[in-house]
């Protein structure tokens, strides 16, 4: 049915494509969450949400234009139109859609948890009581960490380079973080060469959503639908594949929505 709808969509594109493609794209993305945002020494945005904002852009036929946000302002500078979408690895979820709107996922990743190699403590509540748990503040990891482990200490950091630092000196006991982040960005790297996964995966609905769509504004539903249907061709014409073998041994699209 979700198929179905997001054809549909690619009907009215055909339509209304003309009409959206008039003015640029202004996508808003973090620039802080390798691999898929961060810097090169020259300022330039690289990462897999970068190369999918230019190639929905693309697709659209819309200039892209990129506009760097803190993660803790997206959603704010998405309503006060300083950009018109936000394509930053943002879960959808039932909370973010009371204000905010989003297209159909563009990838899915489960949460994992990592901790010294030598540790013994064990990712569910009780393991995590009176521990100190990193989180990225105001992500859906937040929102997990404080509702599975309540009685772990919750520490917030603006970035998650930040929790890194802290995880590799000690100052926390465990991380709380997407899992192919986790695994590109920090196991694979010599600095977190004596850190490993704990546990299984860590889903939760409620407080991770659906996967990851493309921010909007509520009320821009043709927007909305047009980026839908450019997800969708994008995984139909290879383009997606290209992109995410860049970055990923595997398919991060996750399950297909039938």
């Amino acid at each position: 049915m979700i198929r179905n709808t997001i054809l549909a969509a690619v009907a009215a594109f055909a339509v209304a494509g003309p009409a959206l493609a008039q003015e640029p794209l202004r996508v808003g993305v973090e620039g802080a969450y390798p691999p898929f945002s961060s810097k090169e020494s020259d300022g330039t945005l690289v990462g897999f949400d970068i190369d999918i904002a230019n190639a929905l852009c693309a697709e659209l036929e819309r200039e892209c234009v990129l506009v760097e946000q803190d993660w803790d302002g997206m959603i704010p500078a998405l309503r006060a139109r300083k950009f018109d979408a936000i394509v930053a690895s943002m879960s959808i979820t039932e909370e973010r859609r009371t204000q905010i709107d989003f297209s159909e996922k563009y990838y899915q990743s489960p949460a994992r948890i990592i901790a010294s190699n030598d540790t013994d403590l064990e990712a569910t509540a009780e393991g995590l009581a009176g521990l100190r748990l990193g989180v990225q503040r105001g992500t859906t990891h937040q929102c997990y960490a404080e509702k599975v482990f309540p009685d772990a200490e919750i520490v917030l950091y603006a970035t998650e380079e930040e929790v890194f630092r802290d995880l590799a000196i000690g100052r926390v006991d465990a991380q709380l973080s997407n899992g192919l982040n986790l695994a590109e960005k920090y196991l694979s790297t010599e600095e977190g060469a004596d850190f490993v996964f704990v546990g299984d995966d860590q889903t939760d609905v409620e407080c991770y959503g659906e996967g990851v769509g493309v921010a909007v504004r509520q009320g821009e539903e043709e927007l909305r639908d047009a980026i839908s249907a450019a997800i969708l061709t994008l995984r139909e014409n290879g383009t997606y594949a290209e992109i995410n073998d860049k970055y990923f041994p595997v398919d991060i699209y996750g399950a297909a929505s039938e």
